[in-house]
């Protein structure tokens, strides 16, 4: 490898690592615990969580935005999850989906480029309509 590579390399590799935004333990469900985690149970009438099925593989387009979610976030490992993923026809990493109630609301998954073609502003305005919607 030539020496330009190896130092282009070594400057982006901090810039992946912010793009993946770690997500502490506590954010992370699977397979044992996601139906406990986006049910009814305990939930107040505006309570939304929001999940992002999540890939090693295309861990550089996760959503990093998620800590300026402004309701409960959790993050799904697929190769962990494959009844969920299976579930809820999770084709592309990274897909986020709105459940309120423990009902699906909303989807946004990645395409064919792996890019998640949505963003926090459009997560938030439907977020809102979800619970707008779901007032009488």
């Amino acid at each position: 490898m030539k020496q330009s590579n190896l130092i282009l390399i070594l400057f982006l590799i901090p810039f992946f690592t912010f793009a993946q935004s770690e997500v502490p333990k506590e954010y992370w469900i699977d397979d044992t615990n996601f139906e406990e985690k986006v049910s009814s149970n305990g939930f107040e009438e505006t309570d939304i969580v929001v999940v992002e099925f999540w890939a090693e593989f295309n861990k550089e387009n996760c959503f990093a935005e998620w800590k300026d979610l402004n309701v409960t976030y959790y993050r799904v490992d697929i190769s962990k999850a494959p009844e969920a993923k299976k579930k809820y026809r999770v084709r592309m990493a990274p897909t986020i989906m709105i459940f309120k109630e423990g009902s699906r609301e909303a989807m946004f998954k990645a395409g064919l480029d792996l890019l998640l073609p949505t963003d926090l502003e459009e997560i938030q305005a439907t977020i809102v309509e979800i619970n707008k919607a779901s007032k009488f």
